[in-house]
């Protein structure tokens, strides 16, 4: 019986190139067997969250996804929650391409990425699931929250290229006067914080904004979050824990907490209760605390790169 492969694309990621790459990659696919055919994404919310939904339902075997980390992050969530689910394949086509980096996959040259596919070397990954009471999402790389999370994604990608890490320096340098604690109640394996903190970040991979060192230990399907609870608001401290972050020198520093855990429940206690505090997930808002976060572990198969 012949398989399906669906690729779904953003045909303005990556500069507006995805377009013109559509035959290529549709011919990689039909070159390991796949009858192929492409779906090109609206500005419609949740187009590619959908159209995964209906591609996997319908029994292809195989979604690509191609376009920023958005995109792939929509057809996970389209495809998660199903009890029979394609494999994927992600071409990567936008800025920062976290998931890209962390699967090996060529990020500066779309056909490269689509040959991939090619060498047929799968793996299970493990996929990040947040309930807010009730509703379900999921995410791939990272969630995250706090007053300090916008430090994660509020660098714009021509600066991260011109300057590296010191281009997070000075966007640090530029929210601390406008910084606030939280106060949380954390319960994850390994027990309970509670106290004021300034970001958490819940890891799936190494690669947060483009860089390797913040979760030095991450593995891709142990079935274990990273967690980090970053605790003072203090400036000066946290300039420093940013410098040393951005060179995985922070680890063991007092004034951060560094676990891994198969679950995360988040609580608002203390002054917070009452507040809107958001919850970033994947570089985008996915609800409000409280929340809770379960690993589910090898969800998704994924083609990966030598």
């Amino acid at each position: 019986m012949t398989k399906k492969a669906r690729l779904i694309y953003n045909p303005v990621s990556g500069h507006e190139q995805m377009p013109k790459n559509v035959a290529d990659i549709l011919d990689v696919l039909e070159r390991v067997g796949y009858e192929a055919s492409a779906f090109r994404t609206t500005p419609a919310k949740k187009s590619a969250q959908k159209e995964a939904t209906r591609a996997a339902t319908e029994g292809f075997d195989l979604i690509v996804a191609a376009g920023g980390d958005g995109t792939i992050n929509e057809v996970v969530n389209g495809i998660a929650f199903l009890e029979e689910r394609p494999k994927m394949a992600i071409i990567p086509a936008g800025t920062t391409n976290d998931y890209a980096r962390a699967l090996n996959i060529p990020r500066d040259n779309i056909g490269e990425a689509a040959e991939v596919i090619l060498n047929n070397k799968t793996r299970k990954m493990d996929i990040g699931q947040a309930n807010f009471a009730g509703e379900e999402q999921y995410f791939i790389n990272i969630a995250a929250c706090g007053s300090l999370t916008e430090l994660t994604y509020g660098v714009p990608s021509e600066i991260k290229s011109a300057l590296g890490y010191t281009a997070y320096l000075i966007k640090g340098a530029e929210m601390l006067p406008h910084l606030t604690e939280n106060e949380l109640r954390l319960t994850y394996d390994a027990g309970v914080y509670e106290g004021k903190l300034s970001m958490l970040l819940l890891g799936m991979t190494n690669s947060i904004g483009g860089f390797e060192q913040i979760m030095p230990d991450a593995q891709l399907s142990d079935g274990l979050f990273q967690l980090i609870i970053v605790k003072p608001a203090d400036p000066v401290k946290l300039l420093r824990l940013i410098a040393l972050a951005l060179n995985g020198k922070h680890v063991d520093d007092p004034d951060i907490i560094y676990t891994k855990t198969r679950s995360l429940k988040i609580e608002l206690v203390g002054k917070s209760i009452g507040q809107k505090l958001p919850v970033n997930l994947d570089g985008e808002i996915g609800d409000y605390c409280p929340v809770t976060f379960k690993n589910l572990q090898k969800r998704i198969e994924f083609y990966v790169g030598e």
